[in-house]
């Protein structure tokens, strides 16, 4: 047992130092490959709370992968080819980016060979953002929106309610469609995917918050319509933070169109409540942490909208058959 345990920590200096100044132990070299293979296993399994960390798992991968098992079957500028045509194709599969080299370079690949080299850089299959499509007038409207209350003080805020109601679908979804993306990259524009609300049975779930406090959750089964969001919405939750907080009271819906029927501008004038014009396109709400950063998001959008209007113009000024 003795000279097994010697061997063993022979095996995990020479695994170790790789092709450093060490030299390899001749007993090493006549182990058996399961002895071998077992102690490596052993040392991977104890050093887990280390590898997690990305760079040094990238190092250690690559470089295990380069010195102790068979030659890489990509070179370095393959491996850059994989790289951009995933970044410029994001919704791509491994299979499509493994055909990739050998359409290119007759160079064949398998899918795990795309999946190690994509995740030395930091890519890995994770499934898109979804996200309501927004025309430029909402990303004009969105804009303004931003730039307008971006300065607000907390207690401005502080007599704000912000509410929202979503719905939950019963039916199942999927959503089995994966992108290549790298970490802190999940909301960037070109990881999110357009998708509109989707009908069937499902349970609407609506609630109000403000600086400090909240409304009781609301769950129904059936379809919001104006009655209904005046009878429960407005009476039993939102006038009671209004006669609380006074005259400087203010309340944001999510723009559905319930929440604009004519019943319910009767109940909020009847009950002097100050509703803010909210955002179109799908109600979402900017926050105001959000609002720097919504605000180079929306204005880049814009301005790729506005680009593509007048390139629409300056085509049909070209040509009379438009």
């Amino acid at each position: 047992m003795k000279e097994e345990h010697d061997a063993r920590e022979k095996i995990i200096v020479s695994k170790w130092a790789l092709e450093t100044k060490f030299e390899k132990d001749e007993n090493v070299e006549k182990l058996k490959a399961r002895i071998v293979a077992k102690t490596w296993n052993r040392f991977i399994d104890n050093l887990s709370p280390v590898l997690s960390f990305g760079p040094i798992r990238t190092a250690i991968a690559y470089t295990l992968e380069n010195n102790l098992s068979r030659p890489r079957v990509t070179t370095p500028n393959e491996d850059r080819y994989l790289a951009v045509t995933a970044k410029r194709n994001r919704r791509s599969t491994a299979s499509d980016l493994s055909r990739q080299p050998s359409s290119a370079t007759g160079t064949t690949v398998s899918r795990q060979t795309v999946y190690r080299r994509l995740g030395h850089i930091g890519l890995y299959a994770r499934r898109p953002v979804r996200c309501v499509p927004l025309t430029a007038t909402h990303c004009r409207l969105r804009l303004a929106w931003s730039s307008e209350h971006a300065l607000w003080t907390p207690q401005q805020w502080s007599c704000m309610m912000f509410s929202d109601e979503s719905r939950f679908s019963l039916q199942s979804d999927s959503r089995r469609t994966f992108i290549w993306r790298a970490p802190g990259t999940r909301y960037h524009q070109e990881n999110t995917i357009e998708r509109h609300r989707y009908g069937g049975a499902g349970w609407l779930v609506w609630g109000g918050i403000i600086l400090g406090s909240r409304t009781d959750l609301h769950v129904q089964s059936v379809t919001m319509t104006g009655h209904i969001y005046r009878d429960v919405i407005l009476e039993q939750h939102v006038r009671l933070f209004r006669g609380a907080m006074g005259a400087e009271f203010l309340f944001m819906d999510d723009n559905a169109r319930p929440h604009r029927a004519n019943i319910v501008d009767e109940c909020l004038q009847s009950e002097d409540i100050t509703r803010m014009v909210g955002l179109e396109g799908g109600g979402g709400l900017i926050a105001a942490g959000e609002s720097s950063k919504s605000s180079d998001m929306l204005y880049s959008k814009a301005s790729s909208f506005d680009a593509e209007e007048e390139l629409i113009s300056a085509s049909a000024s070209d040509s009379p058959d438009y």
